[in-house]
């Protein structure tokens, strides 16, 4: 079993210092496997933010946690046109990372992480060929047991956004993303970007979208909330390439909660929410208890 925690949108600059140092300790208690921050590190990516969030990503592998990390539209200047249009991402690639489309892979999981950040929009997301022939080179040498989880800052699909069932956009050159992510064998298609928390088969969502499960994360730190969500990020069991396990962690104003478990199972064709068996809510249970022991 892969331990994931996923956050999202964490937004140095307009973010809340003592929620920042409860996700530290969360995750120093629980110690996932790999901590995946699926984009916007900086609220307008500043020197000085991307210093604050360089920090934070130090200590959370000064640790000993693994993490994957990947921009978000936010991390592009918005204001400072010269460096937004000739170096987009140099601020990012300083601070956080050279790698814009990071891998992990271990007995059970395999993750890519693709950039969908561009200078030529403000908040949409965008996917290119390159990038979608990487996800069939990669995936592709993948042994067939393992799960393959493709993360990226705006959704490959239109997101359910509010309360009057429309929806959002869905990431640039869709069609060719969405039958890449298929052609490329995806279970998981991890995201934020809304900061909204969702989970669903893909196939309910788009007719031809493939096998994948689409999970949305939350603003992990940030204080610019949307549809009265607090704070939060997932946890997730991947057990195997057809069982995972979901919780929220939610802020409730002094600490971060774990939420019910939620599990889906992949039957072959596509994902459906099942109950846990009694063993099964007796372990979250336990886990519960032992990682607030104390």
């Amino acid at each position: 079993m892969t331990r994931i925690a996923h956050l999202s949108d964490i937004h140095f600059g307009a973010h809340e210092e003592k929620i920042v140092a409860a996700t530290e300790a969360w995750l120093q208690k629980r110690r996932p496997d790999l901590v995946i921050i699926s984009g916007d590190f900086t609220q307008r990516a500043r020197e000085d933010q991307f210093r604050a969030a360089s920090a934070y990503l130090n200590r959370l592998r000064a640790a000993g946690l693994k993490v994957l990390a990947i921009p978000g539209n936010h991390d592009v200047p918005l204001y400072d046109v010269l460096s937004r249009f000739a170096a987009p991402l140099d601020r990012y690639k300083r601070y956080i990372g050279n790698d814009l489309c990071p891998w992990f892979e271990d007995d059970q999981v395999a993750v890519l992480g693709i950039n969908t950040a561009r200078s030529l929009t403000i908040k949409d997301g965008r996917i290119n060929r390159e990038q979608i022939a990487l996800m069939h080179e990669r995936f592709a040498k993948v042994a067939e047991h393992k799960t393959r989880i493709l993360v990226t800052h705006h959704p490959l699909f239109a997101m359910p956004i509010g309360e009057g069932g429309g929806l959002s956009e869905a990431v640039g050159r869709h069609d060719d993303a969405v039958k890449g992510a298929c052609a490329a064998g995806v279970h998981l298609a991890l995201a934020g970007h809304f900061h909204r928390t969702y989970a669903e088969a893909a196939s309910k969502m788009v007719e031809t979208a493939g096998s994948a499960l689409v999970i949305q994360a939350g603003t992990a730190t940030s204080t610019r909330l949307r549809n009265s969500e607090p704070q939060s990020f997932n946890w997730l069991h991947v057990e195997r390439r057809n069982e995972v396990a979901l919780q929220v962690i939610a802020w409730n104003g002094a600490s971060f909660q774990d939420g019910d478990e939620n599990r889906f199972h992949f039957d072959g064709t596509a994902w459906s929410m099942t109950r846990p068996s009694a063993a099964e809510q007796a372990r979250a249970a336990a886990e519960h208890l032992g990682a607030h022991a104390g």
